[in-house]
């Protein structure tokens, strides 16, 4: 669902610039609250598998694909504020490096595939985890319903954004009823996706899981004829290394995992039109579509490398370099922001005699 640049008017586009830049700097200051020394890293390395799936598109309908936008996915496994931040780490190094939405649409892009993703399925996830059963079980089903109802979601946000700002006169109802449409069938891939990935981590590390915090209850006793909480367990000793270790073998299972999908799987992947490109077609919304600005100069446009002539290989190494320039970028943000909460909580020095 990346908006190329053409598809929106300029002063709209900066709008959604405005509302993309405060949407993140509000989960720069969110994502303090979120992030500890074990989901750090573990957030650069949800943006580097959103990249690599997102680069797996699936057959949809006849002659449409669609692929994972991200937004559930993040918003469950490292929270809402740190999910805007690593889809919106995604969509820019897409717009910069392999030309992929345009750089004057990365405000609508934020807005759209960021901001109204993680709202919208974290919204649903925490209702339906309050009325379902505290199981894992629950967070699994919780996740799935929750990334199906983000994709047509956001497909109203753009059509909605579309109406305002459209640079083609074409009918809303249309681009509605064609968006939401093929968006609920695109839906239904990104909840097997993430409800896959997060029953996989659930299952290994819960902990490790935003979204799954608090899954256990306490066991309640009968007393006198009412239930009362049992008292509190002692609290176990700690294992650091054994934590660690555990925390570093899923960490590098993650890479791998989108290293393979991102250099070899996604070779495979659908050559047809995604869910946007096939509606911008056939409805002629794509009539003003603007050339990318780093079409030309870009050594990894288009998901391929510059002067490698073997389609697999170019898309492979592309795919490889992407996922660690994600990794790279996005686990430097979360370091930055993880540092600055830690700075921040610490305690001043007060000097003597004051």
């Amino acid at each position: 669902m990346h908006v190329p640049d053409g598809f929106i008017n300029a002063p709209v586009s900066a709008v959604t610039g405005v509302v993309a830049a405060g949407a993140i700097a509000v989960s720069l200051r969110g994502a303090r609250r979120e992030l500890d020394e074990r989901t750090a890293p573990l957030a650069g390395l949800v943006a580097a598998f959103i990249f690599a799936v997102q680069m797996l598109n699936f057959p949809v309908a006849a002659g449409t694909s669609g692929h994972l936008l991200g937004g559930a996915l993040a918003a469950i496994l490292v929270g809402p504020y740190t999910g805007v931040l690593c889809v919106s780490v995604v969509l820019l190094m897409q717009g910069i490096l392999f030309a992929d939405g345009g750089l004057t649409a990365l405000g609508v892009n934020i807005t759209d595939m960021a901001i109204v993703t993680t709202v919208v399925s974290y919204a649903l996830f925490r209702g339906l985890v309050k009325v379902l059963p505290r199981t894992r079980r629950s967070i699994t089903v919780a996740s799935f319903v929750a990334a199906l109802l983000s994709v047509p979601a956001a497909a109203v946000a753009f059509t909605l954004i579309y109406a305002v700002g459209g640079t083609t006169d074409i009918a809303i109802t249309k681009v509605a009823t064609a968006m939401i449409g093929v968006h609920v069938l695109i839906g239904i891939g990104e909840a097997v996706i993430t409800a896959l990935t997060v029953g996989a981590v659930v299952a290994v590390r819960p902990d490790l899981v935003y979204g799954a915090r608090g899954l256990q209850q306490r066991l309640k006793l009968r007393v006198n004829g009412e239930l009362v909480d049992t008292p509190a367990a002692p609290a176990a000793p700690p294992a650091p290394v054994a934590a660690r270790s555990s925390h570093r073998t899923v960490w590098i299972t993650g890479l791998v995992t989108s290293l393979v999908l991102a250099g070899f799987v996604s070779f495979y992947a659908s050559a047809s039109p995604d869910g946007l490109e096939k509606v911008a077609k056939d409805k002629g919304i794509d009539a003003k579509t603007e050339k990318h600005a780093t079409e030309d100069s870009s050594p990894l446009a288009g998901y391929g490398v510059k002067d490698v002539s073997d389609a697999r290989v170019s898309g492979g190494l592309a795919g490889v370099i992407g996922v660690g320039v994600t990794v790279v970028a996005g686990t430097g943000v979360f370091w930055a922001i993880r540092r600055r909460r830690t700075t921040d909580s610490s305690p001043t020095s007060v000097p003597e005699g004051v």
